[in-house]
């Protein structure tokens, strides 16, 4: 071994020292690594790892591969990542509860060291059984075991946060794009508006509330819809960015501008956000933070020690799509 010849010691002692195991004088040890210096030399994890009867590869279950919102969390989890030895094995569960129970099963039959399961439609009860087997970290549920730690947003205050923002604007009309009504968060951010509009003393206009499923293209849908019953109102609070970019194309298509005729509020704030025209008010996820933290997390409880993490609070970020009624 080029260190041990270059500092003079025994092959075992420099494992020893890196490890941090070994009992050795001030000199030996100040020789390794004077050694290790000069040489530029890195150990290799992966070997260190199999000694410890670890894989160095963790499993990220996603929901939508495709999606700038999943693209950005998995930005945070690749630097959460780096300079530990530590690679990525990516499935998709495609919002399909038993799809990602049968990925996650994948996942443990890979032996990754655990699993960071980003959202989805599998029960808190299921994910703490996998915990059993490996620890799991997850986004959008609230679990706090010696092996799973899950990260839940208040979806229902960030929702709450864009219709106040409307109705301080003086918008009494607010329409509603929400998501797809067996999904939680949806219902959340349904329970966010509805309790702006009654903190305002506005009543709740059904008609005004059309379902949507996240994606672009049912934004534009839902706008249509809302067009199509011919309901009279003055702003748009969608459930998700992706949502608000379907409904504004749907506006333009119409030959309504935002704001002057309608004021339209998003969520999520994907860096997409910054750049559509004119660029989108809308509830911040950290979503990048949340990558990263939930990363730093499971590799806590890898590496037996306790199950933490704390994620910055949702905030509004008020842009260019939102006025104040005339």
């Amino acid at each position: 071994m080029d260190v041990a010849r270059q500092a003079g010691v025994s092959p075992s002692t420099v494992s020893r020292i890196l490890n941090g195991t070994a009992k050795v004088s001030d000199d030996k040890r100040q020789a390794v690594l004077a050694a290790i210096t000069k040489m530029n030399f890195a150990p290799n994890q992966m070997a260190q790892g199999l000694k410890k009867g670890r894989s160095m590869t963790i499993g990220i279950v996603v929901q939508d591969i495709s999606s700038p919102f999943f693209d950005e969390t998995l930005r945070g989890v690749d630097d959460g990542l780096k300079g530990t030895g530590y690679a990525s094995v990516i499935v998709s569960g495609h919002w399909n509860a038993e799809e990602e129970a049968e990925r996650i099963r994948l996942l443990l039959a890979r032996k990754v060291d655990g699993i960071i399961l980003l959202s989805g439609r599998i029960g808190d009860e299921a994910v703490l059984g996998f915990s059993g087997q490996r620890p799991i970290v997850s986004t959008g549920r609230a679990l706090h075991t010696r092996t799973a730690l899950g990260f839940k947003m208040d979806n229902e205050y960030g929702a709450y946060l864009a219709v106040h923002h409307l109705i301080e604007l003086g918008h009494r009309r607010i329409a509603f794009i929400s998501g797809p009504a067996n999904n939680i968060d949806a219902n959340e951010r349904l329970a966010g508006y509805t309790r702006a509009l009654e903190e305002a003393g506005i009543a709740l206009d059904q008609n005004l509330i059309v379902e949507g499923n996240y994606h672009e293209a049912s934004g534009m849908l839902a706008m249509n819809r809302l067009f199509d019953s011919h309901q009279q109102f003055s702003a748009v609070f969608a459930a998700n960015d992706l949502s608000a970019y379907g409904a504004r194309l749907a506006l333009y298509r119409k030959g309504i501008r935002v704001p002057d005729d309608i004021s339209l509020v998003g969520f999520d704030d994907l860096p997409g956000s910054s750049y559509t025209t004119p660029p989108l008010t809308t509830i911040r996820q950290p979503l990048y933070d949340i990558g990263r933290i939930a990363t730093q997390a499971l590799l806590r409880i890898i590496n037996g020690e306790e199950a933490r993490g704390e994620v910055p609070p949702l905030e509004l970020i008020v842009r260019e799509t939102t006025r104040r009624v005339r």
